[in-house]
């Protein structure tokens, strides 16, 4: 019995771990839900020790917390925040779907707190009671919502968003060596007609670029807060203005420009403003899967492959063959995109699946945003910094292989007409033979005409091969 100690809740008792800042209710959470062993992320966390600690300023400043109370439990609270008791946050993701089990968490958790730094014991519930005090003015059912928009808000634009930043300046950095190099370009993985690598690696920054504008775009809806609304969105049991304030002092808590739910109703019985941003990341994913996908056929050999650009070597790539390197940063990231495809089809189901005045998968939403979030992140900075910036160009071999690509003849179609390229081509292939050297065979161009015409670098620019043909 020395290990445990007796809480008391509605249902009865409880043993708890003597040491534990927990509760009755958070006991009973852990030992109804033993499903993933996975737990809220720390950005969760430090949200709900930011609300908590809003909450009891708010309150004191309504009159309604004492401020002997109220700066103890902002005491507890930042503490939380700072990560101080992360180990006492143990209840798995997989709990009810309001998450109210992690919201009395962190009530009994800052409550028991509280009363250390007043009466110097481990008291769950007095003089700071974790419903009277700490959760005063608020329900799980808008404190989780608010805690899921404001950590996925604060990731993003602390986290995600510089990480995406920092990737399209390195490929576009990077691809300025390059604005003169003509390669052979591939539709349907079969040779097209050239463009330089700074035509390609730019494409790739815009998508990245445009991923920051889709991202950005979904933002005001995160930072509306659900925060106010209480039980079902009437704000029953709190001050009309709680909600309001609770986003101004949010805001100056976070420096985020959050405010108050425009309908709380709409606040708490969706979630379509995570589904908005999810569908966003997914974007971003698929674009990270495209980059990745080009750098590994670019990679690819180093006999037998295309081999036009060779990444940095990382780690041994094969436990049987010596000297082997792989790809493994584009590979890595493609599993990042794997996985955020499957985190946004969690998060769409979940946002679906509100029923009547609450959406009843918060905890899963709230870690499948959160986990695509940093993995999106830490992706694009690996991609960037131990991939693209320190790859290398096969220059010899991309020029070869443009000099003697067919497909060049299709710059020739306004000069000797479509069916004559065609034939132009089919010959080349057949015969292992230049462009240069068949058209000018079949009497079609001079050999002035044809060095003149089927220079690559003309046909990377519209308009500059019309212009050699005056």
């Amino acid at each position: 019995m020395g290990e445990y100690r007796i809480e008391k809740d509605s249902l009865g008792e409880v043993k708890v771990p003597r040491d534990a800042y927990w509760g009755a209710q958070t006991q009973r959470a852990i030992e109804n839900f033993p499903i993933s062993g996975i737990r809220f992320p720390r950005p969760f966390i430090k949200a709900l020790g930011l609300i908590k600690y809003a909450a009891a300023k708010v309150n004191r400043e309504l009159g309604y917390l004492d401020e002997e109370k109220a700066k103890a439990i902002m005491q507890a609270a930042r503490e939380v925040a700072d990560g101080k008791f992360d180990d006492q946050f143990p209840v798995d993701i997989f709990q009810t779907g309001s998450g109210t089990s992690t919201n009395m968490n962190a009530n009994e958790v800052i409550a028991t707190r509280a009363n250390e730094i007043l009466t110097g014991d481990r008291h769950t519930k007095n003089p700071v009671h974790p419903n009277d005090h700490v959760n005063m003015g608020q329900s799980s059912n808008d404190v989780i919502p608010t805690a899921i928009h404001v950590s996925a808000y604060s990731e993003t634009v602390e986290k995600l968003l510089p990480a995406l930043e920092h990737l399209r300046n390195t490929i576009l950095k990077k691809a300025e060596q390059y604005r003169d190099l003509v390669k052979t370009g591939r539709t349907h993985l079969m040779d097209a007609m050239p463009l330089t690598l700074y035509q390609e690696m730019s494409g790739w920054a815009r998508q990245i670029e445009l991923g920051i504008e889709r991202i950005k775009d979904a933002l005001p809806r995160v930072a509306e807060l659900a925060i106010g609304g209480t039980a079902v969105g009437t704000g029953i049991n709190t001050h009309p203005e709680f909600g309001k304030r609770m986003a101004e002092e949010l805001s100056r808590l976070t420096g985020h420009p959050f405010t108050e739910a425009k309908n709380h109703f709409e606040a708490q019985s969706a979630q379509d403003a995570i589904v908005e941003l999810s569908g966003a990341l997914k974007t971003v994913a698929a674009s990270l899967m495209k980059i990745a996908n080009d750098l590994r056929w670019m990679n690819s050999g180093p006999i037998a492959g295309l081999s036009e650009v060779k990444l940095p070597a990382l780690q041994p790539g094969s436990s049987i063959m010596p000297g082997k390197v792989n790809p493994v940063i584009p590979e890595a990231v493609r599993m990042v995109a794997a996985q955020v495809f499957g985190n946004d089809a969690a998060i769409t189901w979940g946002g679906a699946l509100g029923d009547f005045q609450l959406n009843v998968m918060l905890p899963l939403i709230a870690h499948n945003i959160l986990q695509s979030i940093k993995i999106l992140a830490n992706a694009s900075r690996v991609l960037a910094d131990r991939a693209i910036e320190g790859f290398e160009v096969n220059r010899e071999r991309i020029e070869n292989l443009v000099g003697r690509n067919p497909i060049l003849a299709t710059a020739l179609n306004p000069i000797i007409g479509y069916d004559k390229a065609a034939e132009v081509v089919k010959k080349a292939l057949s015969e292992g033979r230049t462009v240069k050297e068949v058209v000018v065979e079949l009497g079609y161009l001079s050999p002035e005409e044809a060095e003149r015409l089927l220079d690559p670098i003309l046909m990377t620019t519209p308009g500059r091969v019309s212009e050699k043909v005056k």
